[in-house]
C-alpha cells in the first residue's frame, strides 16, 4: 500500500523463537532478527512508525540495524527505510523493488499516485531470484516470488529457527490486496503461497505480511480461500458476466465472514480478480 500521513501507533512486541521477534503497528509486519551478528529486520512500515519501532527494538535490547529487507515496495513496509538507512542500516530488496521505488508509480486499485521514494531510501543491494544471510547462526534466504502480490516480492525463510515471513503474499486477516498496477496477479500469489506451504511444516512459525502470527494449517486454509474464488471468478467468465454482473452474484458470500472483514472488501477482491483473470485483447 502506499505511503501515508498518520498518527504513530503503538508497537507491540509477539516473540516468534529464539531471536526472532515480530512488531506489530501501523503497517506491515516487521520481523526482528537478533543475535550476536547483529539486527536484521525484514520490513519496517509507514515512515511515521519509525521512532516506535526504534523504541520497541530499544525495548528488547536489540541493538542498532544493520540490516534491512524490504519484502516489496509499499511503502507501508519500506516507509522507514530513510530513517534506518541513515543510522547504518544497509537495504536489501528484490531489483524490481528499486526500479519501482525509484520512480512514480500509480496504484490503479487505490486511486493514487505514490511519488518516489526519496535515493536514501532506496535498496543499495537488490538480487534477482534469491540472496542468503548467514547471520545469527542461521541461514536466511531470501525468495523472490514471481507476480504475485507484486512483480517484487520477497519471502523470507530463517532456516534454522524454523521461521517464515511471507510479506505480503498471506494476509492472515482478511482477503489480499493483489496490486494489478504492479505486475501483480492471482496465478502468481497461488504459486507463491504453494512454495511457502512447501517450505513449512506443522511446526513452522509463519510471519504474515498483515495479521496475526500464524501457522502451516492457516495458512493452507488461506491457499485453498484463493483456489475457491480463483474457479468460481472463472466459471462466471465463461459464463460471460463482467465485473458488475460478478459484484451482484456474490460469489465468495460463504467466505466473507471469514476473509471480508480486512482492508481488502469482497467486492473490491472479486473486482481485483475479474481483472487478473479476464482474457487481455488482442
Amino acid at each position: 500500500m502506499s505511503q501515508a500521513q498518520g498518527k504513530p501507533a503503538r508497537v507491540r512486541a509477539v516473540e516468534v523463537a529464539p531471536g526472532i521477534t515480530m512488531l506489530k503497528g501501523q503497517g506491515g509486519n516487521v520481523g526482528v532478527f537478533s543475535g550476536a551478528d547483529g539486527v536484521m529486520l525484514v520490513d519496517d512500515q509507514y515512515a511515521y512508525q519509525s521512532a516506535p519501532i526504534r523504541r520497541a527494538l530499544d525495548a528488547l535490547s536489540a541493538g542498532p540495524v544493520r540490516f534491512l529487507l524490504n519484502t516489496h515496495w509499499h511503502s507501508d513496509h519500506t516507509g522507514g527505510n530513510e530513517a534506518f538507512a541513515a543510522r547504518g542500516a544497509l537495504i536489501f530488496a528484490h531489483e524490481n523493488v528499486r526500479q519501482r521505488m525509484s520512480v512514480e508509480q500509480f496504484m490503479a486499485a487505490l486511486e493514487r499516485s505514490v511519488p518516489p521514494a526519496p535515493e536514501a531510501a532506496l535498496p543499495v543491494v537488490t538480487f534477482d531470484s534469491e540472496l542468503r544471510f548467514h547471520w545469527n547462526g542461521d541461514e536466511v534466504h531470501a525468495m523472490h516470488v514471481a507476480s504475485a502480490h507484486t512483480d517484487g516480492d520477497a519471502i523470507v525463510r530463517f532456516h534454522g529457527a524454523n521461521v517464515l515471513h511471507t510479506g505480503d503474499v498471506y494476509f492472515e486477516n482478511g482477503y489480499p490486496f493483489v496490486d494489478l498496477s504492479s505486475g501483480g496477479s492471482i496465478d502468481g500469489l497461488i504459486a507463491a503461497v504453494d512454495r511457502l506451504l512447501a517450505l513449512a511444516d506443522e511446526d513452522t512459525a509463519i510471519l504474515p505480511g498483515h495479521g496475526d502470527l500464524s501457522d502451516r494449517a492457516e495458512l493452507a486454509e488461506y491457499r485453498d480461500m484463493l483456489r475457491a474464488a480463483r474457479e468460481r471468478v472463472l466459471r462466471a467468465l465463461a459464463a460471460g458476466q463482467d465485473a458488475d454482473a460478478l459484484v451482484a452474484s456474490a460469489p465468495l458470500a460463504d467466505l466473507d465472514a471469514r476473509w471480508g472483514q480486512g482492508f481488502v472488501s469482497s467486492e473490491s477482491f472479486l473486482r481485483t480478480l475479474h481483472a487478473s483473470l479476464a482474457p487481455r485483447p488482442e
